[in-house]
Formats: structure tokens, sequence, C-alpha cells
């Protein structure tokens, strides 16, 4: 049996390593991305640039699978940067390698495995209210929502900020009692991770607006661990999804989760008796949220939810 050919090794660009103007590529990378994937994918690209611009992959055969799907990612933004993408698609075909890491079977097997019992994600938030009562609200603001860790801080900062300014309401809809993220485009809908919008009573609403603190994640994550507390932001909205599936199903959970396209989120979910539906279901798992993170901070929460 013949060997397989060797793939092609010819340059992708006329354009060195040394050559490339690595300040103007960072600018192009934050105009697209967030600051933390635009840096990650810089970083990548400065240490692999050689392998897209000499038109040689070999050396990323010998990444693990994770960090070569970042750096295939890097290179490909590189790439269209470059204007050589068709180029950077036909080494990646080549080469035999693969983009995604990890399998989706794996993925799912994580999502089902990771909060084995939500109740100890739960027992935690507890722990961190009483450990930290100055981060109460803002435990439980990520609890009742399912939002990111970073989409949390940057709508509990939005919502202070917009009230600071008399124009909370161009964000959340007292009508409906959402949080509609999808208004502020450049923050919440970004290219793998978005949100589109969030249930929050308004009597949630007014405790954060009471607050009147802004918060970072850096500051936030060096308050747990000046209390010996780990760090699961991440397992707090797997519990949620294990809750809300309860009531919810499971396209809807993905719509309140962000895992569904712009495009779809407009067509089938943008609708005034649907979201009138799918409030009424979601308060009642917000209800049974609010009950596993009990305080004596949230009585008058959950006794406005069961009215």
């Amino acid at each position: 049996m013949n060997p397989r050919p060797p793939p092609y090794q010819g340059e992708c660009s006329s354009v060195h390593k040394n050559q490339l103007d690595l300040n103007k590529y960072q600018e192009y990378l934050e105009q697209q991305y967030t600051h933390r994937t635009a840096r990650e994918r810089y970083n990548y690209a400065r240490k692999y640039a050689d392998c897209l611009l000499s038109g040689n992959f070999s050396k990323l055969k010998t990444l693990s699978d994770d960090k070569r799907a970042h750096v295939l990612k890097a290179l490909s933004a590189l790439s269209k940067y470059l204007g050589i993408y068709q180029q950077f698609k036909a080494l990646v075909k080549d080469y035999g390698l693969k983009w995604g890491g990890r399998s989706s079977d794996d993925v799912l097997i994580d999502r089902l495995t990771k909060v084995e019992d939500p109740g100890e994600v739960y027992d935690w938030i507890r722990e961190v209210c009483k450990a930290r009562p100055e981060l109460s609200d803002f435990m439980e603001f990520m609890a009742v929502t399912g939002l990111r860790f970073r989409e949390a801080i940057t709508s509990w900062n939005l919502i202070i900020n917009l009230d600071r300014e008399g124009k909370i309401g161009e964000y959340y809809n007292f009508d409906n009692e959402i949080l509609e993220h999808y208004k502020f485009k450049e923050t919440f809908i970004r290219h793998t991770k978005k949100a589109f919008m969030s249930f929050l009573s308004k009597e949630f609403l007014y405790r954060i607006i009471g607050e009147k603190q802004d918060l970072t994640r850096a500051t936030v994550n060096k308050r747990l661990q000046n209390a010996d507390l780990p760090l699961r932001f991440g397992d707090i909205r797997e519990a949620h999804a294990t809750f809300m599936i309860q009531f919810l199903k499971q396209p809807e959970i993905d719509f309140l989760h962000g895992r569904v396209s712009a495009s779809v989120f407009m067509k089938n979910y943008f609708n005034p008796a649907l979201i009138a539906d799918l409030k009424s279901r979601a308060f009642r798992g917000v209800h049974k949220i609010m009950r596993a993170v009990w305080t004596d901070r949230n009585q008058t929460d959950l006794a406005t939810l069961r009215s």
C-alpha cells in the first residue's frame, strides 16, 4: 500500500513572522472579540504564526486536543486577518487535524456528571453568603438567572450604572420582569457565548439597585479565596439547568442559556405570548432555586413569588 503523500508545505504568505505587525493584529482582534478572547488568540498566534506562514502544521499534531483547538482558532483568526483563510483550511484538511478538541459526546457527559448533586452547589452558595454577606445578592442573582460568571458581573454592573443614569428601563422590562440582554449586542451577543434575556423579579432588581456596588471578577474571586472557599461559579449554571428542567423544555433552557443563534431567538422566542408562558414556568423554577439558597435575606422575594 502506497503511503499517503506528505501535506503541502509551501509558504502560505509572503509575510515573514518578523514582518507581521503584531500591534495592528492585536487591534484587529480587540475589534472582533472580547478582551479575554482577543488576548488568548493573540498569544497563541504569536507563538504559532510560523506554522501558518510556512505552511507546516506538523508541530500542531504533537499538541493535546484541547490546546490544538485553541491554536487552530488563533491561526484561523490570523489567516483571516492576512487574507489566506482558504490556505489555512487546506492545511487543516491535509494534516487531518480536528477543531473540536474533545468530542460532543465527551462534552455532554461532562455536563451530565459535572454537578452530581445541585444541592451541593446551593450549599456552597449559602456558605459564601454566610462568609461574605456583601456578596449574598450577587450569588443569588447568579443562581436565579443561570448567567455565566462574566455575564453576571456585566449584568450586575449594567443594572447599577443604568439606574444611576435614570435609564434602567432601557435594560429591564418592568411589564414582563425581564433583563433584556439582547439590547446590548456588543456586550452579550458574542461569537460563541450569548445571553439574550433573564427573568428577574422587580423585588430582586431593587435589591441590586440598592447595593450601589460595582463588582469585578477579580474582586469576587479574591473575597472567596480570602474566605478559603472554592470557586464554583461554573457549577451554578449547571445547577440552574438541572432545576429548570422540571419546569421548562430543553430548548427553552438552551434559549435562556444563550445556546441558540440570534436568528432562532428572534424567529421562535421573541413573541409576547410565548414570553408570558415562559415567564410563568420560569418563575416556578426561580422560586425553587430561591428556596434552595434560602437565607434570611430572601424571605421577601419568596413571599412575592408565591403570590
